[in-house]
């Protein structure tokens, strides 16, 4: 008997030692899908004084729109992008109206619903008054170990669950909920204030659901699932922001998705968090009822961009620097070729619109929004001519600040610009030509790309060409990603050169007004029929609109 005792006892003890998950019939945590290696949580000290105090940018009696989340809103302690990554909530506050809301955003990277609830949601909760609204966006990290490591993993599901964990580093005890459950105190807590919380589901990450899929992975059988049940319950809104973005990526296609994300498939570039901010922002609008979308800005409506269309024809769009446009009045002025190419097609059939802008780059006409508005302009059918490399080397981040790097590869590097003291990530020149040509063809038009015009320098009797440098990118991002090539450099450098020889150089003077890049109406003319006769030597559809 007494034998049997110690048995009862040491199994007793080893029924302790088996771990809090089977003594208390608790599932185990999520398992960390994620497999990059994110923002730890920081120093509580450190995360208070980057950031503003709760309720701090309220203007009058206005409301605040307080965001609480992880990296995906916010990334790193000061979340300006500094290593590449912005999280939607940097982006956010483009949508609202500041003269009537502010946003604060207060998420952190690292965190997941227990441990934003316990460490800082309090300082977060001070600042929300009567009126003001909530979102929350929480899951990313709500896995792994419940008691080592970053020990920040809540209890899947939306139940009543908890258990109680001794942390084996620091051997604080803490009581774990499910996920569900800190959900629902978030929302009590909102309430209480007389606040308004809206819960969001996770951003997608770049994930497929398998190599030949054209699906983006969802979470609409766990996190987005389980914050749908909770909001429901609870009678809120709730916006699947999961599956708006994923829609999106899914149009956009892997290869353009990728940019989207930066070091890894879950933070997102300034792209990619752009995209979450507008699809944060479309599901607010789109929600009945929503009281919140009262405080959105109107949607703007560009009636420029595309307005010459006419009814079943398509619309060819140039886009380039002042080689492309300048002036464009005078007689006797500088003429870009964009602005006299219409003359060489049947405009009965076709209408031509040229939206290139002088002293552009590939990057900063993309960083101005110029290509945005082409690219939602765009129709199937279309046609768009790229020309840039004039502009694309220089500063980076100093003095005019729009070169990019040398190249046509995948390289990228973050700068710190000197005018604005803020981070960006610049590209390569030939990844630039590439996201225009992705675009347009995702749009279902057709992308020519072209070298960019030649210049009045001659060495020794012979014209400068580009063919180590732009023209040589400008070739390999158009082979690279499938778009139609023109040689323009090369085409009217040979007509220039033959000039050169047959009839001297101050004739070829009088194709250029000014100095030795921009050309006069005579040379943007023999430029524009550069590019008609480099159109006749490929199968490009565009040559059939020609006169």
């Amino acid at each position: 008997m007494k034998g049997n005792k110690l048995c009862l006892c040491f199994l007793l003890a080893a029924g302790v030692g088996l771990g809090a998950h089977a003594q208390n019939k608790i599932a185990a945590p999520m398992k960390d899908v994620n497999q990059v290696v994110d923002n730890t949580l920081d120093s509580l000290n450190v995360v208070r004084s980057a950031r503003p105090v709760s309720g701090s940018s309220r203007k009058g009696d206005n409301p605040v729109l307080f965001l609480v989340g992880n990296s995906t809103m916010r990334t790193g302690t000061l979340g300006n992008g500094n290593n590449g990554q912005w999280g939607w909530g940097y982006f956010e506050h483009e949508y609202f109206d500041e003269n009537k809301i502010t946003v604060e955003n207060h998420a952190l990277g690292g965190t997941s619903s227990r441990t934003f609830y316990n460490r800082l949601w309090p300082d977060v909760l001070k600042g929300v008054r009567k009126g003001d609204w909530v979102i929350i966006e929480l899951g990313h990290n709500d896995n792994g170990p419940y008691d080592s490591g970053r020990a920040r993993a809540s209890i899947p599901g939306i139940g009543k669950d908890s258990l109680n964990v001794t942390i084996k580093e620091t051997g604080a005890k803490e009581t774990i909920y499910t996920y569900g459950e800190y959900m629902r105190r978030f929302i009590h807590d909102v309430k209480k204030k007389g606040a308004y919380p809206v819960l969001m589901s996770l951003t997608p990450r770049n994930a497929w659901e398998d190599a030949d899929s054209t699906i983006i992975t969802r979470v609409n059988q766990t996190f987005g699932l389980w914050a749908k049940q909770v909001a429901k319950k609870a009678r809120i809104p709730f916006i699947d922001l999961n599956d708006i973005s994923a829609r999106k990526f899914e149009k956009f296609g892997k290869e353009k998705v990728k940019y989207m994300f930066y070091l890894d498939r879950i933070h997102t570039s300034a792209f990619g968090a752009r995209v979450n901010a507008e699809s944060a922002a479309e599901g607010i609008r789109n929600y009945k009822g929503l009281e919140l979308a009262r405080y959105l800005k109107p949607v703007e409506k560009d009636t420029v961009t595309g307005a010459t269309r006419k009814k079943g024809n398509p619309v060819l769009f140039t886009v380039g620097d002042s080689t492309v446009k300048n002036t464009d009045k005078d007689e006797n002025g500088m003429w870009g070729w964009g602005s006299v190419i219409h003359e060489l097609f049947d405009t009965e059939r076709i209408s031509v619109e040229n939206h290139a802008k002088a002293g552009r780059s590939a990057r900063t006409y993309l960083d101005e929004g110029r290509w945005d508005k082409i690219y939602h302009a765009l129709q199937p059918g279309d046609f768009v001519l790229i020309q840039f490399g004039h502009n694309d080397a220089g500063d980076i981040n100093t003095g005019k600040a729009r070169a990019e790097l040398p190249g046509s590869g995948n390289e990228s590097k973050v700068f710190k610009m000197e005018k604005t003291d803020s981070y960006q990530v610049v590209y390569s020149f030939g990844w630039y030509l590439r996201k225009f040509i992705m675009d347009v063809k995702e749009k279902g038009a057709v992308p020519i790309v072209l070298s960019h015009t030649p210049r009045n320098k001659f060495d020794n009797g012979e014209i400068e060409r580009n063919t180590n440098s732009f023209g040589k990118w400008t070739r390999e991002a158009a082979e690279a990603a499938g778009a139609y090539f023109i040689d323009l450099n090369k085409i009217s450098g040979d007509k220039l050169q033959d000039m050169g020889y047959n009839q001297g150089l101050r004739v070829v003077g009088t194709y250029f007004n000014h100095d030795h890049t921009h050309t006069s109406l005579k040379g943007a003319r023999m430029n524009a029929r550069s590019i008609a006769d480099g159109l006749k030597a490929t199968d490009c559809p565009l040559k059939d609109f020609l006169k």
